[in-house]
């Protein structure tokens, strides 16, 4: 600040990740835009908690505090789905663990406001966003309310933030009083005026259920959780608003529209350092980086809905596209780096080969409320073609110093399978799989695949077969690495067993396995708490005893000799005591024998002369015996 002669920040960002100036980091992209308007910016990474100081080292802020929990939601960062503390942070230095608090979006607010009791602070990020709204809280087994209240922040800037952080600081510059900040898309605002709550543009919003009614009530929370969910639509959502009492209304304004190509391209040409601090350095730096230093964002948004998803809530159902010049730009800069190898990782997105809008239809009135693109069928307008991916593939394989183009991100093997035209299955064999390819069927029982939002197992099978001719066809041994997830609403102990049993014949056993885990603001997370699939109000079996949810991870992994207890225990409760024996079908042997003459069962000596009498019979009996083994 000093060198560049600034004697007050406009921001300072708070955030819960060490620094990484790379555009696969929210924060990274958000200072950045408000710089490219001209603001200024100052980063607090990781602050103290315990020290209050540690919230004034850039001074007090001109136009307010911006706050974030990081990449990821502080929670999920910090406990694995059985709750058990993690032991490493890939988005801290070194991956040390501890170095930001649980729910720190709360933690940091409440860090700022005890310095800085009046200032605006405008929260955003993955963990803000969302919980923009009642919502059901795993770690806490509660309904918690808005994260707007429990932090005491003024604003949420909820999705995709480039376009509402922009307008939020052109208005907090211009004078306007956080407080009569309520008219901005992508925004989520508090107030104590119903008419305010209730006014749109002069079009009236939907009030939802009140936090009090869906604290108590579950079939009520998954009604107003549907709603929410139809209306994530930047063209076609309403302004939303839930009472908390009688007297206070938090306010959701319809999502910000998707970025244009022009301005992702803008995005992503900004002038990022693509690395850590260097003040890391020393610590081992960002493990986090490794995953992304050589990737390309090709785009975001997705119309696949998987239901365990929240990319609906976040980043929308509209897919926006940089351009191939941007790209090949960005992997030019790649290239030149010191460390690079020759192999680009990934070229993709939330969904690798979605590349631009579903339908049509989708830039004109938007996303169907009621309907999805590619369940349980592909949509009759659903524009299925691969031709722009692959021409972006075949640049970026051309490029001196480019030795190959993987595709990392995941692929929706249902939507290249419904391309009548082959030539991007073959060129993805031949150039961008090395050795696996890695699909998410998640599931092969029709009635859990209903729940994900997947296509039928047929889907699947169908791909499978595709794929091994394709391999046939240009002369390769290539393998397909399914994604299987256990205990997902829907799946009891039988639906598990059939997953096994697949795994069985399809003679592989995972070596990760995705244990259900219920983040905020999903369709699987609502079914999960309210046992109510929010799309038809129908009950679904839902398993949540601990015990029982290892028993399903476990059976997947049935090969595994930790698991063979559960396993074991999991087939005689689900009465498949067939599944235990020597025969090929089965999944586990017995493990005890009783043969016949043999002493199993005989009580233990009483008394040590005893033990050593029966000792000494065996030892002589052991001699008189291994002759006889030596002559056969």
């Amino acid at each position: 600040m000093q060198l560049q002669g600034i004697r007050q920040l406009d921001f300072v960002y708070v955030i819960g990740d060490a620094y990484v100036d790379h555009p696969s980091f929210g924060h990274a992209i958000i200072s950045r835009i408000l710089q490219a308007h001209g603001y200024k910016v100052g980063i607090i990474s990781q602050p103290n908690v315990k020290d209050p100081a540690s919230i004034t080292v850039l001074g007090r802020p001109r136009l307010g505090f911006l706050v974030t929990a990081g990449n990821m939601d502080s929670m999920v960062n910090h406990y694995s789905v059985s709750k058990k503390r993690r032991s490493t942070d890939a988005f801290s230095p070194g991956g040390v663990m501890g170095k930001r608090p649980d729910y720190a979006t709360i933690v940091y607010c409440q860090l700022i406001r005890q310095t800085y009791a009046a200032i605006p602070i405008i929260i955003g990020g993955i963990e803000a966003s969302l919980r923009r709204l009642g919502h059901y809280d795993y770690w806490s087994n509660q309904v918690k309310r808005s994260i707007l209240l429990d932090s005491g922040a003024d604003l949420i800037s909820y999705g995709m933030g480039e376009r509402s952080i922009v307008e939020i600081a052109d208005a907090l510059a211009s004078g306007i009083a956080v407080s009569d900040v309520t008219f901005i898309k992508g925004t989520v605002f508090q107030t104590t005026d119903r008419d305010i709550a209730q006014d749109a543009g002069g079009q009236n919003g939907i009030e939802l259920p009140s936090f009090e009614a869906i604290r108590t009530d579950k079939q009520t929370f998954a009604k107003s959780f549907y709603e929410q969910y139809r209306n994530t639509d930047a063209l076609n959502g309403r302004r939303l608003y839930e009472a908390y009492g009688s007297h206070l209304f938090v306010v959701q304004n319809p999502p910000a529209k998707p970025l244009t190509q022009m301005e992702m391209d803008d995005v992503y040409a900004l002038p990022y350092m693509r690395t850590y601090h260097p003040s890391y350095e020393a610590l081992g730096g960002v493990p986090a980086i490794e995953e992304v230093k050589f990737s390309l964002v090709s785009s975001r948004g997705c119309f696949g809905n998987c239901s365990f998803c929240a990319l609906a809530f976040h980043q929308g159902r509209v897919v926006q596209a940089r351009s191939h010049a941007s790209i090949v730009s960005e992997a030019r800069k790649l290239i030149q780096d010191k460390d690079f190898k020759g192999y680009i990782h990934d070229v993709g997105g939330p969904t690798a080969n979605f590349r631009h809008p579903a339908c049509k239809k989708q830039l004109q009135t938007g996303a169907c409320k009621d309907r999805q693109c590619l369940f349980p069928g592909p949509c009759k307008n659903l524009r299925i073609d691969h031709q722009d991916y692959l021409s972006l593939l075949s640049k970026l394989r051309s490029l001196a110093g480019v030795k190959k183009v993987f595709i990392r991100s995941g692929i929706r093997y249902d939507y290249v399978l419904y391309d009548k035209d082959t030539r991007f299955l073959e060129e993805l064999c031949k150039y961008h799989v090395s050795g696996q390819l890695k699909v998410a069927p998640e599931h092969i029982c029709n009635t859990v695949l209903e729940k994900l939002g997947k296509p039928p197992v047929e889907v699947y099978e169908k791909f499978v077969h595709a794929y091994e001719r394709m391999n046939q066809k240009i002369g390769k041994k290539q393998y397909l690495v399914p994604y299987l997830m256990s205990s997902h609403p829907g799946s009891t102990l039988k639906e598990a067993i059939a997953l096994a049993e697949f795994s069985r014949d399809l003679g592989y056993m995972p070596k990760q396995v995705q244990d259900f885990y219920p983040t905020p603001s999903t369709i699987s997370t609502c079914m999960y708490y309210t046992g109510y699939d929010p799309r038809t109000m129908q009950p679904v079996p839902v398993t949540k005893n601990p015990h029982e949810k290892a028993m399903q991870r476990a059976l997947i992994q049935y090969r595994d000799p930790k698991n063979y207890e559960l396993v074991k225990e999991a087939c005689l409760k689900a009465g498949r005591a067939d599944l235990i024996g020597f025969d090929k079908t089965c999944l586990i042997a017995p493990r005890k024998i009783k043969k016949a003459g043999s002493q199993q069962g005989q009580a233990k000596p009483k008394n040590q002369t005893a033990a050593k009498t029966n000792k000494a019979a065996g030892q002589k009996s052991k001699k008189r015996t291994t002759g006889k083994r030596k002559r056969r």
